[in-house]
Parts: C-alpha cells; structure tokens; sequence
C-alpha cells in the first residue's frame, strides 16, 4: 500500500494536480491496490475529518476577515502605521510591516493578508519610490505573520490534529512569536533600505495626529482584543469567539464606517463560501491521508530513525525543522498540517519536548514555506496582483526569508518565547 500511496502523491504534485485531490485519490488507490480494507472508509474517514466543532471557527474567522477588509479598515491600519514609523528610515517598509502586524489580529490567514493590505502596501511602496520586486516581496514576507499573531486559522486546524494543544493555547503561544517576526523584517527592511537609499515614506508627526489616526483605528484594533480577551476569561470558547468576531465585523461596517450594504454583504459571502469550501476539502481529504499514514505505522518508522541519530531534544527539533521546511516547499501548509503532526506528534512527546514550544515551531516553519518556491502560495498571490515574475520575486524574498528563518531558529533555541506568555494565563500546555 505505501508504494501505492507514496507514488501517485508525488506524481500527482510534480504534474500539478491541487493537493486536495492528490490526498484523496492517492489514498483511493492505495486502498484499491491493498484490497483489504473496505472502500467504505473513505467517506467516512473524509466526513470524520470535518466533523468537529471547532473546525467551525475556520468559516467564522475568514468571514469576518472578508467584512472587515470590505468595510475599508484596510486605510484606518495604514494611516494608523504610517503616523507611528512612516518617519523612519524605510517608513513606507516599516508601514507594511506594522499593517500586517494589526491586520493578523483580524484575518488569521497569510493569503487574506497578501491579497488585501498587502496588496494595497505595495503600490503605495512603489508610488515612494521603492523597487517593485522587493515591494511585492516584503509583502509577501509580512503576509506569513498573519498565520502566527491570533487569531490563526492554521492554529485551529492544529489544535483538532493534536490533543495534546487547546486553540487558546496556541493563539498565546503565537504573541511572542508574531512580534519577532515583525520587529525581524524591520531590521531586514532598514538595512535594505540603507543600502538603495530607500528614505522615508513621511515627516514626524505629532502626538496629536497620531492619536487621531489611532482613534480612527480602535475599531479595527479591538477585534483581537475582544476574541482573546473573550477566551481568556472564559465568556466563549475559540469557536464562540469566531462568531463573535463576525457580528462584530457586521457591526463596524454597518454602523461605524457605513460602508456595507446588501450587494457588498453578499459578494462577500460569496467570497468566503468559496475560500471556506477549499479550506475544508483540503481538510477532509487530508484526513484521509493521514489516517493512512498512521495505519502504516509511518510515525513510528521516522520516530525511530530519528532516534537513531540522536537523544538529545534540541537537536531533534533542528533536524524535524529541516524536514518540515522540505516539505513545506512543496505542500501547502494546511494539509502539511494534517498530514505531519500526526506523524512528528509522537516524537515530540517522546523525546520531551514542550507540546506548545514544538507546536510553534512547526506552525511557524510552515507559514515560513508560503514564501518559499515552488508551492509558495503568498508567492503566487503576489505575482498575479502584481503581474510580476516569480523567479525575480523568488529571488527578491531571499532576504526577508533569512530574517523569518532566524527568527524560526530562536524560535527552536529558546522554548519560554512560545510558552511563557500561554503559562502566565493558565495555558502551559
């Protein structure tokens, strides 16, 4: 059955096939090929991979993503970060950076941040003055913290493949992480920046106009506030507090920016329906191929490898980063998700390691690997709103993808980063 299973994946991604269709018809074919398990267990391992009540929060938080990129906050967050680092050496870079920054409070998706702000951001960076390739590729690069600071989408998905995580868990255990991530890429972007001259997006302003530009971005910044705030004190579960942002999203683009209405709701629900709907394909099909992956005993098959090389946990860690990455260059990073931490869970757990501090390594590897060809789906989001090349945007990222990748290393070096800030509200595991 492996042969079977292993060969038509690989195939199916080298000849393009979307992965949720590799996932599902190479487990097909591999239960046809061993022909003693019943193709019953197909659908029902498919249905069973979306039957979870927490998965429900992925449709909720893309949702309200989508109503609040229709109800324009998308200007209230760059106005916001322009009046707090546009001054700066590179403000118009630093601006992207702090933009996605607040905007992963919202969204919880990379693709949503590279489609929407940051699409916005690179214009506005092009119109400063900057290179168009390296706009679109610090973009891109911001795009990966959306994943990481909560609400994460990719955190949901985790949290259902790993009982030994809670999704409150592990949008704490991503604070620490995402801020990293940014204050990284502003270090790439000032260095950048000195070098081609880059000089700054805008004059200093003063207390005054930034607390405007602030006022005007509170209803924007309160979103995150309200779903974390709402789990950590207990008012409503993670899925609870996707719907919640959802009305909330109704809300602002009602009453306080005015600026939905019937057509614009509806073109939205469109939207988030179809992005939904791949989302939980690829999720069901991915059951599937995990649950396979574990009936051939394949977790426990690398586990003892891994073994073999060696017993301490720090290494353990660097060498499952380097195979995640490989396998983030060429799967996307939901059904990466599902397919490998069934696989790598055990040994984690074997070996010691912090549930959340392995969590978080792994999420942020991932994330990392949207940004990295050839399946680089931010990537791909970026050269089509831009109409731009992907091997010069490729090659245009390699220094923004250094920055996160040290940051990944810290990440794997220094374990309190992911779980201090879960500890001190009552999540250390």
């Amino acid at each position: 059955m492996a042969p079977v299973l292993f060969a038509v994946f690989v195939i199916g991604l080298f000849i393009g096939v979307p992965i949720a269709f590799v996932m599902g018809l190479s487990g097909l074919l591999a239960l046809v090929w061993e022909g003693k398990l019943s193709l019953l267990s197909v659908p029902q391992r498919i249905f069973d991979g979306i039957n979870s009540f927490p998965l429900m929060a992925v449709p909720f938080f893309i949702l309200a993503a989508d109503l609040m990129t229709a109800s324009g906050i998308t200007t209230a967050l760059l106005r916001f970060s322009q009046s707090i680092v546009g001054h700066i050496r590179g403000g118009m870079g630093h601006v992207n950076v702090v933009t996605s920054m607040l905007f992963a409070g919202i969204s919880g998706s990379a693709l949503a941040d590279a489609a929407g702000p940051g699409a916005i951001q690179m214009r506005m960076m092009v119109q400063a003055g900057y290179d168009r390739y390296y706009s679109a590729a610090l973009s891109a690069a911001t795009a990966v913290i959306g994943p990481i600071i909560p609400p994460s989408i990719i955190m949901v998905i985790y949290a259902l493949t790993d009982s030994r995580v809670t999704v409150a868990g592990l949008f704490l255990a991503g604070v620490l992480p995402g801020l990293l991530l940014g204050l990284a890429l502003m270090g790439a972007n000032h260095v950048i920046s000195v070098r081609r001259g880059y000089g700054a997006g805008a004059p200093r302003e003063t207390w005054r106009e930034r607390l405007r530009s602030l006022r005007k971005a509170l209803p924007v910044l309160a979103m995150p506030a309200i779903i974390i705030g709402g789990i950590l004190s207990g008012l409503f579960t993670p899925t609870e507090a996707s719907a919640v942002a959802v009305f909330y999203a109704l809300f602002v683009g009602l009453f306080v920016t005015k600026t939905l209405n019937g057509p614009i709701i509806a073109k939205v629900l469109l939207q988030s329906s179809l992005v939904t709907s791949a989302a939980l394909i690829i999720v069901a099909m991915a059951s599937l191929f995990a649950w396979l992956l574990t009936l051939l005993q394949i977790p426990q098959t690398i586990a003892a490898g891994i073994s073999g090389l060696t017993n301490d946990p720090l290494l353990v860690l660097f060498i499952v980063a380097a195979f995640v990455l490989v396998c983030g260059l060429f799967i996307d990073t939901l059904p990466a998700v599902i397919i490998l931490v069934p696989v790598l869970g055990p040994i984690a757990e074997q070996f010691g390691i912090h549930p959340l501090h392995f969590a978080m390594a792994i999420v942020l590897n991932l994330t990392i690997g949207m940004i990295t060809p050839p399946v680089g789906a931010v990537l791909f989001v970026m050269t089509s709103v831009a109409r731009l090349r992907l091997s010069l945007l490729a090659r245009a990222v390699v220094p923004l993808l250094a920055a996160e990748l040290c940051v990944l290393f810290l990440i794997i070096l220094f374990p309190s980063l992911s779980t201090v800030v879960p500890a001190f509200f009552g999540y250390g595991r």
